[in-house]
């Protein structure tokens, strides 16, 4: 989860030096409506307040907090700074200075300020908290850390500090350390949001799938809520003779992994109604047990329940002895291999597909993906090489033009054109992306490249997984370096033969 700051909303100085502010009614007014969250009425008794009162300080900075809640931060500054021209020595306004300028990603800017909230009041932890989650922007996670020890230190119950230095552990793939912090979380808020749902991804990439999947559970309050007239199905009641949905809710990637449940619930007496994003609707009907395939946003058909797709380990009570149909579940829709057997021609030697980046917009996109650039390097000649991503960004297009990769564009129409190269190939290479997950499920042998901290799902250590048995894991040694990894890549390539 992202490390949170915390915005001071104290109404009185806290200077380098003790002191006091008279608040006339109509700033207590105010304050009171901002309490509320009544924010647009709150900066309207405060507006008035400066009128009369241009100088007053509390005014000044709490219409600076307002604009930092309502994400309006130029103005935040301006009424901050305003407020530090009246007292140059209040930490809460320092601190909220340096909140500014760690929501727009200036974290230096923000580390000055809340360095110089520190100089004014060495015991202020909010300070010690803020300036942990600056520290780790600017990838500095050993000072991080140890600016989290000192805000636990001056504060006593602060879960939320535990709950974020827990978070620093698990990026730096210390999941039992991670889970000590979490644990310290909730024993002081069990309400935090996130905590939870971090703690049971710990337990999974440690493959305490059992205690993992129950804490799991806990996403569904993190993910925007969808409205079912059908009540949760998690096991029971009897499914015999009644219609379910399962439907997908992350990415396609997740859909891919966890549609292998499908025919457990049909072999449950279940008429299975099979709701996937719509890239996917091709591809989905070769899978055994849907009785019918919807795509996301569409109208939905009459069903009795519904239970997400990642519900449904939990529901199987999934160990890593028991995933089913690890050997591949999905099979590529007939007459679409034929027409890019043709596309792609004879072949003169053994085909390797290449999946070097995934979603720009996930939130671990810079640690998973490749630079085209970089992976080219380390890619040996004599093997036919082809992408397999439909889509590439803008970095790696005129790499890729002047590349011996054969690529497709917007000829991949859907997943299903997707298989149907992936079942012509004789290796699929990628990073952790939905064509991964994709090979897997076809049982097509496939070599995934993970980051130093990879998902919960891949677990730790292992070359393989009880996944996809046809998928090999390739693992950096340390964070941010592929080198290792595509130098033992290439030395594996080399041994392909025709």
């Amino acid at each position: 989860m992202k490390l949170s700051s915390s915005v001071s909303c104290s109404p009185g100085h806290q200077s380098g030096k003790p002191g006091t502010t008279l608040e006339p009614p109509t700033y207590a007014q105010g304050l009171a409506l901002q309490q509320q969250g009544e924010f647009e009425k709150a900066q309207a008794i405060y507006e008035q307040v400066l009128a009369i009162q241009p100088r007053h300080f509390d005014t000044l900075h709490m219409l600076g907090v307002i604009a930092i809640k309502t994400r309006r931060f130029d103005q935040a500054l301006q009424w901050i700074d305003r407020s530090l021209e009246v007292d140059p020595r209040s930490v809460v306004a320092w601190n909220n200075r340096g909140n500014v300028f760690k929501a727009v990603q200036q974290p230096q800017l923000a580390l000055d300020c809340y360095d110089k909230a520190i100089e004014l009041n060495k015991a202020y932890a909010e300070a010690y908290y803020n300036r942990a989650a600056a520290l780790k922007d600017l990838q500095r996670v050993d000072d991080a850390i140890a600016s989290y020890d000192k805000a636990i230190a001056l504060k006593a119950g602060f879960a939320e500090a535990y709950y974020n230095r827990g978070n620093l552990f698990r990026e730096r793939r210390l999941p039992e350390t991670a889970i000590e912090n979490y644990d310290k979380a909730i024993a002081l808020n069990p309400d935090l949001p996130g905590v939870h749902l971090n703690l049971g991804m710990c337990f999974l990439q440690l493959g305490r799938l059992t205690a993992g999947w129950e804490k799991y559970e806990w996403r569904r309050d993190e993910m925007p809520a969808r409205n079912f007239a059908q009540p949760l199905w998690l096991g029971t009641p009897s499914l015999q003779g009644k219609t379910i949905l399962l439907h997908s809710e992350q990415g396609l990637g997740d859909t891919l992994q966890f549609c292998r449940y499908v025919p457990q619930v049909h072999a449950l007496g279940a008429r299975v109604v099979l709701e996937v994003q719509a890239p996917l609707m091709g591809l989905m009907t070769s899978l055994k047990g849907v009785s019918h395939v919807v795509a996301r946003g569409a109208e939905l058909p009459p069903s009795d329940f519904h239970c997400p797709l990642l519900s449904l380990p939990l529901v199987c009570g999934t160990t890593l002895d028991t995933v089913p149909s690890a050997n591949g579940y999905l099979a590529t829709p007939a007459g679409k291999v034929g027409g890019w057997k043709d596309r792609l021609g004879p072949k003169a030697a053994p085909r390797v597909g290449l999946v070097w980046s995934g979603n720009a917009g996930h939130k671990n996109d810079s640690s998973r993906s490749i630079a085209l650039a970089t992976l080219i390097k380390f890619l040996p000649s004599g093997l036919d090489y082809v992408s397999l991503q439909k889509e590439v960004r803008e970095a790696d297009r005129s790499v890729l033009q002047h590349a011996d990769i054969a690529h497709f564009g917007e000829e991949i129409r859907d997943f299903s054109d997707t298989a149907a190269l992936c079942e012509l190939m004789d290796v699929i290479v990628s990073v952790d992306t939905s064509v991964a997950h994709l090979a897997g499920a076809l049982g097509k042998p496939v070599w995934i490249l993970l980051p130093f901290n990879p998902d919960w799902r891949w677990l730790l250590e292992r070359a393989d997984t009880p996944w996809y048995g046809s998928a090999s894991l390739y693992r950096q040694e340390s964070m941010g370096d592929w080198s290792a990894l595509l130098d033992q890549l290439g030395t594996d390539l080399k041994q392909m033969r025709f």
